[in-house]
């Protein structure tokens, strides 16, 4: 039975949930979906615009309403919804930074921060540089606590998750910073 494109992206992102990034190959893909690995190629072209479709995936499953009115709290709210998308699934910031990173895809929490930015009136050169620093530390911190979440339920480090950094206190951090810039 052939697969549609949305069959074969949700199960992708099932298979990298359950088993991790390092299992996501079109060859286990292909097996799981019991076709030969070159018909997925049918939907997508490369495993590069695989990983760029599920990574633009757990993005769209992890989107929330956003009620913010105020340009701070925008930010927030768009920073928290990356995060908490990305932590929802097995190596999700792994993927999400790396595609965004080769410009593959994920590129919709950039823009949704330029627009804010730009919307509150911040010059442009301060809309791309603070748009990327919010987006790093927002990669940044979930890729550690992914990471060590991942490595403590493995046993393979022995380490307290009460050490992480306070994610929302870092990201108060940066938008009090931001505020101070735009002097509001």
């Amino acid at each position: 039975m052939p697969h549609r494109r949305s069959d074969v992206l949700a199960h992708a992102v099932d298979l990298l949930d359950t088993h991790g990034l390092a299992a996501l190959t079109m060859r286990r893909l292909g097996a799981e979906l019991e076709v030969q690995p070159s018909a997925i190629y049918h939907h997508f072209a490369s495993k590069q615009a695989l990983l760029a479709a599920v990574a633009d995936e757990i993005l769209a499953r992890g989107a929330r309403p956003r009620t913010a009115s105020e340009w701070p709290d925008q930010l927030r709210e768009i920073c928290v919804e990356l995060r908490e998308a990305m932590l929802a699934c097995t190596d999700g910031a792994d993927v999400v930074a790396t595609v965004w990173a080769f410009g593959l895809g994920a590129a919709a929490p950039v823009a949704d921060l330029e627009k804010v930015l730009t919307d509150a009136d911040a010059p442009d050169e301060l809309v791309a540089v603070a748009s990327r620093t919010l987006v790093h530390y927002v990669f940044g911190h979930a890729f550690e606590e992914q990471t060590a979440r991942q490595a403590v339920r493995l046993g393979a480090v022995d380490r307290s998750l009460d050490s992480l950094p306070d994610f929302g206190l870092g990201l108060d951090l940066v938008i009090d910073g931001l505020r101070l810039r735009l002097g509001s």
